[in-house]
């Protein structure tokens, strides 16, 4: 049994588990290999690269399943449920536990037809639900490069709409092709969600 939900759902959008049971390797990769439709702008401040062959796809849904069915973590595929583009896939979002820490890390990544809809906030309104009602965690947090001002927009939004607040940049917290970054990270604990949930 999984302790993540294999479906959800929010006011505008479908979560589908990452799961090779459920996804066909082919449509991530449709989206997300070299050569897409806006796939530089995508991945500009992402941690992964666009695929080069259908095999990394794959080889994405395989861990994405493992860590699933291990209680590790939670990949989803997200698509709209109304509209001209509805069905489609939309992006991913991710749910992270760190069981001991009591705390999960969220992330997420969208097709730039479908930025600057609101489906961001959506997304993370679900996966605090998630993580506060169902994983039973107290802190979720959030982190974006530094450079990237459609994610901070995004981020400042959600998270001042639940009461949490900018942790700070923390140095070199990532590698991107084996160069250290720096990220901006956001925390919102479970009582500010609850004191702020609608």
């Amino acid at each position: 049994m999984s302790l993540f939900p294999t479906e959800m759902e929010s006011e505008r959008l479908r979560y589908e588990r990452l799961h090779p049971d459920d996804i066909d390797p082919f449509e991530l990769y449709e989206h997300a290999r070299a050569g897409a439709p806006h796939i530089d702008e995508i991945t500009e401040y992402v941690t992964w690269e666009p695929y080069d062959h259908p095999r990394e796809a794959l080889e994405w849904i395989e861990t994405c399943g493992e860590n699933f069915d291990g209680n590790d973590a939670a990949t989803y595929v997200m698509r709209p449920t109304e509209g001209d583009r509805a069905g489609e896939l939309a992006g991913l979002a991710g749910i992270h536990p760190d069981w001991d820490r009591r705390l999960a890390v969220l992330g997420v990544w969208f097709r730039k037809p479908f930025w600057g809809r609101g489906y961001s906030a959506e997304r993370a309104a679900r996966m605090l639900e998630l993580a506060f009602d169902r994983l039973d965690l107290e802190v979720v947090t959030v982190s974006h490069d530094p450079e990237n001002e459609n994610s901070r927009r995004a981020i400042e939004r959600y998270v001042d709409r639940f009461g949490g607040r900018k942790e700070g940049r923390l140095r070199n917290d990532i590698a991107v092709d084996g160069e250290p970054r720096d990220t901006i990270r956001y925390s919102i604990t479970c009582e500010e969600w609850r004191a702020n949930w609608e």
